[in-house]
């Protein structure tokens, strides 16, 4: 079909769509509300939004469908909160694209730092204990000069509908002519509990942070020096840590021990 052709039956058809004795300026006066149910139609889920602020580590807005959406009250919701309600087998995986996202948006120039969308999902428990899967999408809405992010405006969707077992995605959505990244490949800095340690590996584990010595540890856990030495060095490399002090701090910040 022809340019010409294409653009004058597409015309035709608008028109039809809008032919009314009505003028379109009394359109103008629908109430901004209408438009919100209208827009119910086109969203892929339930949705609510936040504004996070960077600096104090709160909300400083909360939308009111948070609460039909999550099942809290809006006195109750905090970043806290929402984090706690992350499903566990979802916890680094959420920690692994705050990472990989944080470094990317701060390798940004500060003018660019707003025109890219992060997005990722996981499933989150709403009050009555159900898990659902959300889509998480954020974009920046107020930096400083240096690049240093100050608030976020946070969309939830719920996507349980959508997808149930896929694996989870973090996307870089480009707007204002900036270039998109799906799929991100995401570095897993951060391990979930389960994968990360043996039970053997957390008993000993515990002792260290008692300030055990090795050769304390084999003789409460009745196994030779040289077998704690070991496990003691598969657990700097599962941790990626240097140093007995560093793995205690941050499995002690990760919530291992």
């Amino acid at each position: 079909m022809k340019l010409e052709l294409f653009n004058s039956e597409a015309t035709k058809i608008w028109k039809r769509a809008s032919d009314s004795e009505e003028q379109a300026t009394e359109l103008l006066q629908l109430e901004i509300n209408l438009y919100k149910k209208l827009l119910i139609f086109f969203q892929i889920g339930e949705s609510c939004h936040f504004i996070f602020n960077f600096q104090q580590i709160r909300f400083d807005f909360i939308s009111d469908e948070a609460t039909t959406m999550l099942g809290y009250a809006k006195d109750e919701i905090t970043p806290v909160l929402l984090m706690e309600s992350i499903h566990p087998d979802d916890r680094a995986w959420f920690l692994n694209c705050q990472d990989v996202s944080v470094n990317f948006v701060l390798g940004l120039p500060s003018e660019k730092q707003m025109k890219y969308k992060v997005r990722i999902d996981y499933r989150i428990k709403k009050k009555s204990g159900e898990y659902i899967r959300i889509m998480h999408q954020v974009v920046i809405i107020h930096n400083d000069n240096s690049g240093k992010i100050l608030r976020n405006l946070v969309v939830f969707t719920d996507i349980s509908q959508l997808k149930k077992s896929e694996k989870p995605i973090m996307s870089y959505i480009g707007m204002d002519g900036e270039p998109s990244y799906l799929d991100v490949d995401v570095k897993s800095y951060f391990l979930e509990e389960s994968d990360l340690l043996s039970k053997r590996e957390k008993e000993i584990l515990y002792l260290l942070a008692e300030g055990k010595a090795s050769k304390q540890i084999a003789d409460i856990l009745y196994i030779s020096k040289h077998t704690v030495d070991t496990h003691r060095k598969n657990l700097l490399r599962k941790t990626n840590t240097a140093s007995t002090i560093e793995l205690i701090n941050k499995t002690i910040r990760e919530g291992l021990i």
